[in-house]
């Protein structure tokens, strides 16, 4: 085994984050991540279990598995973790009725729920959907409420595709916090709740899983606070400057998910 690799002991399951892990995501479709459809194939061919953890919110389950499928991703639905289910799941518990700032092809996934005369906004990765008029829509509705309800779908700062870095919902999120002085819920990583349903798919308690990630605080950071093992991969967004994090220190730094894989499936 390869030095310091005592992190890949004892695994069972892999949660792995989808973009900037398997694939860059972009207006042609995305480009695979070299390697990476081979280490899915090596991980399910181990017999180690497997569930993809992401905050993509720009999709349905649905559309976003045909796109994995057609960049040579081995991967069903039933493997995809993502907010929009759960944030319906937490919709119909409390009885809320969402006012929607969402990407338009996101919108089927909330087909099932009452959205007439809303009491609270669920806010996605909404892309050019956030224009002023839908940002101060939402704000609206939000500081016209007695006790403002804002969900939202993770709290990115940014993502990576093909032609660079893209801001993410939880730039937004903090537009509409900081207007209403609210705080909102945040359903997807690094939710702990989130991460937990991740794991009950998997069927793996969290000290026999790892979490493979670029993003260093919702990825990495989520995971070990819900005790798994978290690598930082530098693929995606990753950054030199994630290297030295203040507050968030990896299991280990990997240059690549083929290469996580390697020294994992050494260790079975």
């Amino acid at each position: 085994a390869m030095a310091g690799s005592g992190w890949a002991r004892a695994v069972r399951g892999l949660l792995l984050d989808v973009s900037g892990v398997l694939y860059d995501g972009g207006a042609d479709g995305g480009v695979p991540i070299a390697g990476s459809a081979e280490a899915l194939r090596r991980i399910k061919a181990s017999g180690l279990k497997l569930q993809l953890c992401t905050n993509e919110t720009q999709a349905t389950r649905e559309d976003f598995v045909r796109k994995l499928r057609a960049l040579g991703f081995d991967v069903s639905v039933a493997e995809v973790t993502a907010p929009a289910p759960a944030a319906c799941r937490l919709l119909k518990e409390r009885g809320l009725r969402p006012h929607l700032l969402v990407h338009n092809d996101l919108v089927p996934e909330f087909a099932e729920i009452d959205k007439t005369n809303p009491n609270c906004v669920v806010l996605g990765d909404a892309a050019e959907n956030f224009t002023y008029a839908n940002l101060n829509e939402a704000f609206r509705l939000l500081i016209g409420m007695e006790k403002p309800v804002l969900i939202s779908l993770g709290k990115g700062r940014y993502y990576k595709e093909t032609d660079g870095l893209k801001l993410d919902v939880g730039a937004y999120m903090k537009a509409l916090e900081y207007a209403c002085d609210i705080q909102a819920e945040v359903v997807g990583k690094p939710a702990k709740r989130f991460f937990e349903s991740a794991l009950a798919e998997l069927g793996v308690p969290p000290e026999q899983a790892i979490m493979i990630g670029d993003d260093i605080v919702s990825d990495v950071g989520g995971a070990q606070q819900c005790g798994m093992r978290a690598l930082q991969v530098r693929t995606g967004k990753f950054r030199p400057s994630d290297e030295n994090h203040p507050l968030v220190k990896p299991d280990a730094y990997v240059n690549n998910l083929a290469e996580a894989v390697d020294i994992i499936l050494q260790q079975l």
